[in-house]
């Protein structure tokens, strides 16, 4: 049999287990409870949040079985014809369950006449339906169906909660998954929860994990590409101390060793934001300790020692600014040069 991919081996089945939208769960569980619940609902929000899961947590808590479940990707069936298809099945009754659920995906997809077609059906709907839709752009779907429905946005993970969880998962699957190793990934998957499941799925299949039954931080960067944090630190390092060719070489090395550059931004605006934020306020540093790690908080405490926040700020702003537009350019390393040459300016 297939391997069951741990996305869907640990995705929640009940609301208790869905982590990062206490609000929304919150709400949702009352209209249960209370029997209010919405004819339509529309659920926002970057992949990897619970959308879809949070639908047919919804849909199954509305008395809705799994054989009146429809679920329906707006890309793929995006047409006018599609739509009147799913209102004439609307209109007949459960066939087990107390409702029938259309969860209607990436509903943005839709063409104008699909939505002009679904529209009708949200204005006077069947008794026993509920409409769940899911997008990742929001802003593409019609102020008419917007105001037929419950909205709810979700929101991306913290990174420490992505991290904390892949280290839950990782040790039902036998295997110790180091807290740098683990706060790599959820920096990676950028606050997808599903990315970082599947990250950690392909890295399980390693040979070295296979045998060792652990998932170390070297592990971690060499399967992605991610530049070691000694070279992390050599850079910052030299950034803080304004030593420009220093820090250029470094930025050329990345190059050379086909690192991802992308990944080497993010880990270097984590240190530089971890060093302002302890300059400016060392109390936080136990709570970062959480995201950073043992290894690189040493780091982050040593420099924030160094470094007044007054100084550190602008040559923060300055980084961050270049790099922004080194992710949305092809030449990449370039806006990096100009990030150390603002940076070791300011």
């Amino acid at each position: 049999m297939p391997h069951l991919a741990l996305y869907r081996k640990y995705r929640p089945q009940t609301f208790e287990e869905v982590l990062g939208q206490e609000n929304i769960v919150k709400v949702l569980k009352n209209a249960v409870r209370l029997g209010r619940i919405a004819h339509a609902y529309l659920f926002s929000g970057p992949r990897g949040t619970g959308k879809t899961t949070l639908a047919r947590i919804l849909a199954r808590e509305a008395g809705c079985s799994e054989m009146d479940l429809m679920e329906i990707d707006g890309a793929s069936n995006r047409g006018v014809d599609e739509i009147r298809a799913l209102r004439d099945g609307a209109r007949s009754y459960p066939l087990s369950g107390k409702v029938k659920v259309y969860i209607i995906d990436e509903v943005h997809m839709l063409t104008k006449e699909a939505f002009n077609a679904l529209l009708k059906t949200l204005e006077e709907p069947p008794e026993h339906v509920i409409f769940i839709m899911a997008t990742t752009d929001p802003e593409k779907v019609p102020e008419t169906i917007l105001s037929r429905c419950q909205t709810f946005s979700l929101k991306r993970m913290t990174l420490a909660l992505v991290s904390s969880s892949l280290e839950i998962i990782a040790k039902k699957e036998g295997i110790i998954l180091e807290p740098e190793a683990s706060s790599i990934l959820a920096l990676f998957s950028e606050g997808s929860m599903r990315d970082a499941q599947g990250l950690l799925d392909q890295v399980i299949s390693l040979d070295s994990v296979i045998k060792d039954k652990k998932i170390t931080e070297g592990e971690i960067r060499a399967f992605l590409s991610v530049p070691q944090s000694e070279i992390i630190e050599k850079f910052v390092s030299a950034i803080l101390e304004k030593k420009r060719d220093e820090a250029l070489m470094v930025i050329q090395s990345l190059a050379e060793n086909n690192l991802d550059v992308e990944m080497f931004g993010k880990l270097v605006l984590r240190a530089l934001r971890g060093i302002l934020l302890v300059s400016s306020s060392p109390r936080l540093a136990d709570e970062m300790m959480k995201i950073y790690g043992e290894k690189e908080m040493v780091f982050v405490l040593t420099k924030a020692k160094e470094k007044k926040a007054d100084d550190l700020q602008p040559l923060l702003s300055a980084f961050l600014l270049n790099f922004e537009k080194s992710r949305l350019s092809e030449n990449s390393l370039l806006y990096l040069e100009l990030a150390v040459l603002e940076a070791t300016n300011a």
